[in-house]
């Protein structure tokens, strides 16, 4: 058995000495302060380096008034952020730009409504630089309790009165279900359905806003509400062919919801395109070209959303974290929305 090194971590006067300045100067470097010529700050780097000092984090907060650490919030279930292949793309997106800054990923899910108080009162304690928050409904009571902290918001805000000044990343739901519902029309489809998303989210809304822009007199029987999930996808394509037998497409809104509406259409005999086309919303990769048949969607780029929420939020506090009011960023870049693709494969 090796025996465990007993020498003491290298000091920060350790740190002083090889690099022949002061304490003061060295600390200065080490924690990110200012006024240090560019000489003395590569001979202190040097010797960090080759000492293999790890800086004290809570000396440099006091300094630099950071943490590096950033908090990202899914405002769902864990049993829904671990079953849904868009919060691991839209988490590995922000977690490359975060390291890429040298910044930690701090998760915070909410289960209940004594989550959501437990997770504002852990932003309010200064924890973290700041929050990226997604997965909002519309009557979710996070976005008044992390009221001061820096925020960037994955999805338009829909919440009555506090979106104002809220910056936000997303992609355009609503031109991208046009795009989705033309082409099914451009198919020679007549009686196009539309199983939504939870209708408490404004990415659902938009998209089916979309759907009725295309099928402006669209049987309301045509319309079925889901939840973005495989399970509410069958109870809603279930729904639909017992209303409208006639059903000759289907929008879905999402990839997920798209599978669960494949099987049930293949449990009924119909087959997929020659009785019945079908389109999914965000090209996840494993859901749409695993399914049976491959699914034609309507491609967001999910983990380059999460890298941009990131990098947002980032610029912001490079700028200054003291200007950030009501959970926006001051100075920080408008808001983006990001187009959409039609991706065309067996399904439509």
């Amino acid at each position: 058995m090796t025996e465990q090194s007993t020498q003491p971590r290298p000091t920060l006067e350790a740190v002083a000495a090889r690099a022949g300045v002061s304490r003061a100067t060295a600390s200065r470097v080490v924690n990110g302060g200012e006024g240090v010529r560019e000489p003395l700050v590569e001979r202190v780097r040097r010797a960090v380096e080759e000492l293999g000092y790890v800086p004290n984090q809570a000396a440099r907060s006091l300094v630099t008034r950071r943490h590096d650490a950033v908090a990202v919030v899914i405002a769902e279930p864990e049993t829904r952020v671990f079953a849904d292949p868009f919060f691991a793309l839209q988490l590995r997106g922000i977690s490359k730009e975060l390291t890429a800054h040298d910044s930690q990923l701090v998760l915070l899910l909410t289960e209940g409504r004594d989550d959501h108080a437990r997770v504002g009162r852990y932003l309010a304690g200064g924890h973290v630089d700041g929050a990226l928050v997604f997965s909002l409904h519309l009557d979710d009571p996070l976005p008044g309790l992390i009221h001061g902290v820096p925020t960037v918001y994955g999805g338009r805000p829909g919440w009555a009165g506090g979106s104002r000044g809220a910056v936000y990343v997303d992609c355009d739901n609503r031109g991208g279900a046009r795009e989705a519902v033309r082409h099914l029309v451009g198919l020679g489809r007549g009686r196009v359905a539309h199983i939504t998303g939870a209708l408490d989210q404004t990415s659902a809304v938009d998209r089916l806003d979309g759907f009725r822009d295309v099928m402006v007199d669209a049987d309301p029987k045509l319309i079925a509400e889901g939840d973005f999930t495989p399970a509410g996808g069958e109870r809603a394509m279930r729904e639909l062919l017992d209303r409208c037998p006639d059903l000759d497409a289907v929008f879905a809104a999402n990839d997920l919801t798209a599978a669960g509406a494949l099987r049930v259409l293949r449990e009924r005999g119909r087959r997929v395109p020659e009785d019945v086309a079908v389109i999914g919303f965000d090209d996840m990769l494993p859901v749409s070209e695993s399914a049976d048949p491959p699914l034609t969607t309507v491609r967001q780029d999910i983990e380059g959303m999460g890298r941009l929420m990131a990098r947002l939020l980032l610029r912001g506090l490079d700028r200054t974290v003291s200007e950030a009011t009501s959970g926006g960023l001051a100075g920080a870049p408008s808001s983006v929305v990001l187009p959409t693709t039609l991706v065309r494969r067996a399904s439509a």
